[in-house]
């Protein structure tokens, strides 16, 4: 952060660490060119190609290091071989790995640094870095935070895109970490209380929670938790016996609203089986609060699996709506309006009746409709993103590609020497 807590911004500015110059590594000629960047997983030719995607979309420029931090190919200002720049490459390339994300962090010389790890399964081979000038104060606010959410973003999906990455185990990475997060502010939310009893503090929630549980609301129902837990861990700190007590009265409670929500009493019967069983392996206070989280999931699960659905002719005239308007920047509130449903009772019968929800249906509808217009046109690809109802470009190519594995170009080439063929 800047001064006064306003948000910093890249100044274009040369690098006050001393620049070595970049040595070549391998031989040059098209030998060069054929060498792998990471084994199996990328060669120069492709990491260049990919770089010049990057940026192109960010203005900023790539670089590859293996897993301790060393140069391989790409921006020139990453090749300092001193062990300090290295170590702090690698430091920068396993944060991303711990925390599911690129991870910003600055080096001696306040300049920024943030990298998305390459992974062959499970092994870590290196990562994708990028690093921008020292940070200013920002004339407008927030400036450098959307730009550096947007750099950051594009490259994870750019390592995603090109199978550089373990896409699985960063969402899970960064799940944990939003999990542990929710933890802390929720912490700081109480702090403030922490003279109430633990008794009094659950009493205080537990209406909101069993509401939000019979409701079925999700995200709500996880917010009040956090809270009891923050509350009971602040209060009852390592009592571990007291608040297993209270974690698994807090579940029967939890079950109880389940079952008045329509949740299957059966289902739910099993649930607390399991918690108890499980709950009697919980050896220490860290291990207490993904537990509890998990009995909840359970336990919404089960309403959503066998709640009452409003008619399917409702569910009927909202698909007809989508069809109708699907080239259009139509809102899951529009349709569900449309349909005379209330937008959480409309996403939860396209699931139910679908199997998917209401962006996955209007994403391949669309991708459809280009499919056709592909093979049948000669319009550019700018224009039938367009006509499909993307944003740009680039957003319908990422679309296009994680629907029928093709880019819009390849697909369009397919489809027309297929054809040719007698």
């Amino acid at each position: 952060m800047g001064p006064g807590g306003s948000s910093p911004r890249w100044t274009p500015r040369s690098s006050p660490i001393t620049s070595h110059p970049v040595r070549s590594r391998s031989p040059s000629g098209p030998a060069a060119s054929a060498l792998a960047v990471f084994p199996r997983l990328l060669d120069a030719p492709g990491f260049d190609r990919l770089a010049g995607i990057y940026r192109k979309k960010t203005g900023l420029k790539l670089a590859a290091v293996d897993a301790k931090g060393g140069w391989l190919r790409g921006d020139p200002q990453l090749s300092n071989s001193a062990e300090s720049a290295r170590s702090f490459r690698a430091q920068v390339v396993a944060e991303a790995l711990r925390w599911g994300e690129p991870c910003v962090m600055a080096d001696e010389a306040h300049r920024v640094h943030w990298a998305v790890p390459v992974m062959e399964n499970q092994r870590l081979c290196g990562g994708l870095v990028v690093i921008a000038g020292p940070l200013q104060r920002p004339r407008k606010e927030g400036a450098l935070d959307r730009r550096l959410l947007k750099a950051c973003a594009c490259l994870q999906d750019l390592a995603v895109e090109s199978n550089l990455t373990n896409a699985s185990l960063l969402a899970e990475r960064y799940q944990f970490a939003r999990r542990e997060r929710d933890r802390a502010e929720a912490l700081y939310a109480v702090k403030d209380r922490i003279h109430d009893d633990i008794r009094g503090t659950y009493l205080r929630e537990e209406p909101a929670l069993l509401a939000a549980i019979r409701r079925g609301e999700r995200a709500e129902a996880r917010s009040i938790l956090n809270r009891i837990l923050a509350a009971i861990y602040s209060i009852g700190e390592s009592r571990l016996e007291l608040l297993k007590s209270l974690a698994l009265e807090l579940v029967i409670m939890m079950a109880r609203a389940a079952v008045q929500a329509g949740a299957a009493s059966e289902n739910v019967l099993g649930i607390n089986y399991q918690s108890v069983a499980a709950l009697a392996g919980v050896t220490d206070e860290e291990a207490l609060a993904p537990w509890l989280c998990e009995m909840l999931e359970q336990l919404i699960d089960s309403i959503e699996s066998h709640r009452k659905n409003p008619s399917p002719i409702l569910l009927t005239g909202a698909l007809e709506y989508i069809e109708a308007h699907f080239t259009e920047p139509i809102r899951r509130e529009d349709v569900a309006q449309a349909a005379g449903l209330s937008p959480s009772h409309f996403s939860h019968l396209m699931r139910a009746k679908t199997g998917w929800s209401f962006r996955e249906l209007l994403t391949r509808l669309r991708v459809d409709r280009a499919c056709q217009m592909l093979a049948r046109t000669d319009l550019g690809l700018v224009q039938i993103a367009l006509e499909c109802g993307f944003g740009d470009q680039s957003y319908f190519t990422r679309m296009f590609r994680r629907r029928t594995g093709l880019t819009p170009g390849a697909y369009r080439r397919r489809h027309r020497t297929t054809e040719a063929k007698p």
